[in-house]
């Protein structure tokens, strides 16, 4: 392990997704119990610059800063703009270490090499392939050779062998921002809702055309949502951004219990205190599953079939799959040991 680090500059450069950015926070976690005294920076070279996912994580309480590259190359001008862009990064946080997160891209590897070569900073990446390890001076081997398990998480943590650093457990984590403590003690006066009744949290996301096909069948959705809500005496919320409000209403055609539409009423930034308010939160594999997780809120995750690289293994998570009304006891039973959570300290 390297000694004396202020500053050390993460490189990241796959999905905007919340899902896919807050999965790596575990690994930020294993890295600021490595070097407590360092600053972490996150360099994060995108397809969709502006994604709404970067205000969320640019709050993030383990990050001293956050940075967007826009990663698309189209001409030599582009090579030109990154380069130039990367250093004024480099230049204003000083890193006394770059982490190359990305086990396959090229231009992070371009980067690295470039810092190294301009500024000598050491340089930590995963020796994917033949000579791609040749871009750093600090490798991990081949994700194939030490990545043990499916789940989408310990990808973040194959880079980190090379200073010998394990996830050991640690789970991904997100904390309330301002706003959302504000909105989350508003809440109830705002709604109507007394302190004495549980709130349920409910996200069928998934409204992007790509992510349809993980929305499990709203009517068998809708009796297992009355059945823990029957259950808990309580108050359904249902999240979602402003383009998933339809489904909501589907969702709520007919639905004999009290419930709220939340669908487009918060800010990224406010989501979070939502989701804390919940006594339980129910959602499908979407940001707002993974940000209950991270907040360390009682979570069921409802999928339509087995998906162990989206799954958490945690004592406040449970996971399940919808398909058939034989599946809807299990997953009751499921939210019901969940509730024990309510009372603990996570």
């Amino acid at each position: 392990m390297l000694k004396k680090v202020e500053n050390i500059l993460m490189i990241l450069g796959h999905s905007a997704g919340v899902g896919d950015l807050l999965r790596a926070s575990a690994s930020w976690r294993a890295l600021k119990n490595a070097y407590p005294d360092a600053h972490l920076h996150l360099l994060f070279m995108t397809k969709d610059p502006g994604y709404v996912s970067e205000r969320l994580i640019s709050h993030h309480h383990l990050l001293s800063s956050f940075h967007t590259i826009d990663k698309r190359i189209r001409n030599l001008q582009d090579w030109k703009r990154m380069l130039r862009e990367f250093s004024q990064v480099v230049e204003r946080i000083k890193p006394d270490l770059i982490i190359d997160f990305e086990p396959h891209g090229l231009k992070s590897s371009v980067l690295c090499l470039y810092a190294r070569i301009r500024w000598g900073i050491p340089t930590v990446g995963v020796d994917e392939f033949p000579l791609r390890g040749l871009f750093y001076q600090i490798r991990a081997p081949s994700s194939r050779k030490v990545l043990k398990t499916e789940d989408y998480t310990d990808r973040f943590f194959v880079v980190l062998k090379a200073l010998g650093i394990e996830r050991r457990g640690i789970p991904i984590e997100l904390e309330e921002t301002e706003e959302a403590v504000a909105f989350r003690k508003n809440l109830r006066k705002r709604l109507g809702i007394e302190e004495s009744t549980p709130l349920i949290g409910l996200n069928i996301g998934c409204g992007t055309p790509d992510a349809l096909w993980k929305r499990p069948p709203i009517p068998l959705l809708r009796k297992l949502m009355e059945k823990i809500q029957r259950a808990m005496k309580g108050h359904l919320l249902l999240t979602g951004a402003s383009f998933e409000k339809d489904i909501n209403e589907e969702f709520l055609k007919g639905y004999p219990l009290p419930a709220t539409d939340m669908a487009g009423l918060t800010d990224i930034l406010e989501l979070p205190g939502l989701i804390r308010s919940c006594q339980l939160f129910v959602s499908t594999d979407s940001g707002p599953y993974h940000m209950s997780v991270a907040l360390r809120v009682p979570t069921l995750a409802i999928f339509v079939k087995p998906f162990p690289s989206s799954y958490h293994h945690h004592p406040w998570v449970r996971i399940g799959v919808l398909q058939r009304e034989e599946d809807i006891p299990q997953l009751l039973e499921k939210a019901m040991e969940l509730l024990k959570f309510s009372q603990k300290e996570l």
